[in-house]
């Protein structure tokens, strides 16, 4: 017996057509294969740019073994959320060796990035008059300060003067909110600026530096010891482990005070269940992975890609947008052309997924290049190749 739906708005699906004729429709597309460089597709092999597995970690046997191994002795659910009786031993020692990572007195799991942004902006700006973001900052820190009560301002992306006019209009102390690494952009933010700005107020800082941890820095401390920034400098530091890391998850590192606070009123924090406790465990082996040597290499490896791609890319005719990091993006413009251009890649066997509106500001869809540390030197250059045959 076929079920009987239930009527729905015209509003619905008039949506969707308006999102498809404007050329910004998206689909969601099924790897039958691990993450990698190499996924496939319908049984097609490809040739992938557009993951954030940054250090190829996603489908590393360390990882896949600990997985294992972490669901044979836990579990594979936590059963409850951390303030019940779902947080394990797994999430305290992955909480304690991220603290000893970081230098920070605390650290707190949450299962995605995503809610651990609405949790820290949410708890945090009820109690701050302004919320003030970078322009570019991502939809969940966006989301986040707009759970709260405070009023949000946005400055001019990583324009250190534009921050500074609405920050000296605030007659209470407020919240300044940055990503380390722009996701859409690649560039970095001037976090030394915000602190040096913030010195001498009472104002919060949060930095989301989900692209930047396990890549960036000494060990891969991230965007902050680039800059030479201590972790403990700034109120709040959330990471990810669902990029550089290869896993799934996040964590907030931050002070004793400023955790029991998030305990007490980060509602994704109270009223969710906690991340597999079998997840943490292997997080616990992928953060050991990114600080030992082979992690030092894994790193030196994805330098060395990011240079040889820009090198190549320059005597293109494409504008690349000012990164130093392992998101690359390829400025298009129009929507059309970059559905074209992404379509026309696939066709020689390269996935890049073609990044529009609302994702990115109207004419400025973009090819977002994400380079691995498991992409070879031949990769790069195939990717280049046939950027350029198709610019002609």
């Amino acid at each position: 017996m076929m079920p009987v739906l239930r009527p729905l708005p015209d509003w619905i699906s008039s949506s969707v057509e308006e999102r498809k004729k404007a050329s910004l429709h998206r689909e969601t597309e099924v790897i039958d294969a691990p993450q990698s460089i190499s996924p496939t597709i319908d049984g097609t092999p490809f040739l992938s740019f557009c993951s954030n597995d940054y250090l190829g970690l996603a489908a590393h046997p360390t990882l896949i073994n600990a997985l294992a191994e972490g669901a044979e002795i836990y579990g594979v659910g936590s059963g409850a959320s951390h303030l019940v009786c779902g947080h394990l031993s797994p999430h305290d020692e992955l909480e304690r060796a991220l603290s000893d990572w970081l230098g920070v007195e605390r650290v707190m799991l949450f299962s995605t990035g995503y809610m651990a942004n609405l949790a820290v902006l949410s708890a945090l700006g009820r109690h701050c008059e302004t919320v003030i973001q970078d322009k570019l900052n991502h939809a969940s820190l966006i989301d986040g300060a707009l759970l709260s009560d405070a009023s949000v301002r946005r400055y001019l992306h990583a324009d250190l003067s534009s921050a500074r006019k609405l920050i000296e209009k605030q007659s209470s102390p407020s919240m300044v909110v940055t990503d380390g690494i722009f996701s859409m952009d690649g560039d970095i933010a001037p976090i030394d600026g915000l602190i040096n700005l913030l010195s001498d107020s009472k104002h919060l800082l949060i930095v989301d530096d989900a692209h930047g941890l396990g890549c960036l820095g000494d060990q891969g401390l991230g965007t902050l010891d680039e800059q030479g920034i201590a972790a403990s400098s700034v109120s709040a530091l959330i990471g990810t482990f669902g990029k550089a890391f290869g896993a799934a998850g996040a964590f907030v590192a931050c002070s004793n005070a400023m955790a029991e606070y998030l305990t007490q009123f980060a509602r994704p924090y109270i009223y969710t269940t906690a991340m597999s406790p079998a997840m943490a465990y292997a997080s616990k082996s992928s953060l050991d992975l990114i600080r030992s040597k082979e992690g030092d290499e894994l790193r030196s490896r994805l330098n060395s890609n990011i240079s040889l791609f820009k090198e190549c890319m320059a005597s293109l005719p494409f504008e690349l947008m000012p990164s130093d990091s392992a998101i690359q993006p390829i400025m298009i413009g129009a929507s059309d052309r970059a559905i074209e251009l992404s379509a026309a890649l696939r066709e020689e066997g390269i996935l890049c997924t073609a990044i529009r509106p609302p994702t990115v500001p109207n004419n400025q869809a973009r090819l977002r290049i994400t380079l691995s540390a498991a992409h070879r030197h031949d990769d790069i250059k195939r990717l280049c190749d046939t950027l350029e045959r198709l610019a002609n």
